[in-house]
């Protein structure tokens, strides 16, 4: 093989041995799971807020990030139910710049891959511990999902990853929400068979085992737009998109139909300040059809402390070195304005 194997990662299935949630912790989490899969299922009718930066980068100013929203909601709480982005695993399209904590738990240092499976466990923790939230991560490598099993509330598959078997066989084994996002071609048919995939049961290789899984009924969709040929942004958050969305779900007949609409990406040509705006026409869409209100469940935003971003040489505090985010005041005025609209 054209590549070097330097060493064998001394990362065992017992790390949560190793790292465990208190009994406090666990029971913050499954009060978080219960009520996020009501929300799901239609027996709650809060709208969920996904998010938080771009790519989790420093442990400090994520958890500081995190520790504002935790004030915010329980401004909110009655309207808004917040599980806020802590991505662990960010890719990169063309594989350059920076990967997320997993890769570079420092991102000033080079990848040590071991000491960020830690970081990201390590992350998580602190998250609940020190707030009660459990958060949202993306599942970018299927076999490191058992690392935080007991600790996510809600994972997503990117846009580029929800073609590929592993990846939808492993979501149907997972117990809370995972989102299928559409391709970056925008062919929702992709993404529906990515749902139907996860929303019944397998038997499959996993980790070196042969697994069987049940079905995750709170698979659903994320509409983050996508690209044409020439590669220019499109949007799939309009009425009209959502109406084709619902059309999709009665054709194959799955369980609990949702949507998150994510706010960037294609959606908004990554112009983080585009999202607020795209929540309210969303929203609009919402009291207007109550189909469509019922299929919104929420929205993904992508924002941190400070408007923008910036490169990894750059050590602005609370700044994305990934994609550009909505800063902390924007944010806070949003939420507290979709509260008031609800």
């Amino acid at each position: 093989m054209n590549m070097d194997f330097t060493r064998k990662l001394a990362i065992p299935m017992e790390i949560k041995e190793m790292y465990p949630i208190s009994p406090e912790m666990a029971s913050a989490i499954k009060q978080r799971d219960t009520e996020l899969k009501n929300i799901f299922s239609g027996k709650d009718d809060r709208i969920i807020f996904i998010i938080g930066p771009c790519s989790a980068d420093h442990e400090d100013s994520v958890l500081d990030y995190v520790s504002r929203l935790k004030k915010l909601s329980e401004k909110v709480s009655d309207k808004v139910f917040i599980v806020p982005r802590i991505y662990t695993n960010k890719p990169r399209t063309n594989g350059e710049g920076y990967k997320g904590l997993l890769h570079q738990p420092n991102p000033d240092e080079k990848p040590d891959m071991a000491k960020g499976i830690i970081a990201t466990r390590s992350l998580h923790m602190k998250a609940v511990s020190e707030t009660g939230f459990s958060c949202a991560d993306e599942m970018l490598y299927p076999e490191n999902y058992k690392y935080l099993d007991d600790l996510l509330a809600y994972v997503s598959v990117g846009a580029r990853s929800v073609e590929d078997q592993q990846h939808r066989l492993t979501a149907s084994g997972i117990e809370v929400p995972v989102g299928m996002k559409n391709p970056t071609s925008g062919d929702y048919s992709v993404m529906m068979n990515a749902i139907f995939t996860a929303q019944h049961s397998h038997t499959f290789i996993y980790r070196g085992w042969e697994a069987h899984s049940y079905g995750n009924p709170f698979a659903h969709a994320i509409l983050r737009g996508h690209v044409n040929k020439h590669g220019r942004p499109l949007p799939n958050y309009h009425y009209e998109d959502l109406i084709r969305l619902l059309e999709f779900y009665a054709e194959y007949n799955l369980q609990n139909p949702a949507a998150i609409i994510d706010t960037n990406h294609s959606n908004s040509g990554k112009n983080p300040f585009e999202q607020p705006r795209i929540i309210k026409e969303v929203l609009a869409s919402r009291s207007w059809n109550p189909d469509v209100k019922r299929l919104v469940k929420g929205f993904m935003i992508e924002s941190y402390i400070e408007d923008g971003s910036q490169k990894v040489t750059e050590h602005c505090y609370g700044k994305s070195i990934t994609d550009p985010c909505l800063g902390w005041e924007k944010t806070e005025r949003l939420i507290l304005d979709v509260a008031d609209m609800l």
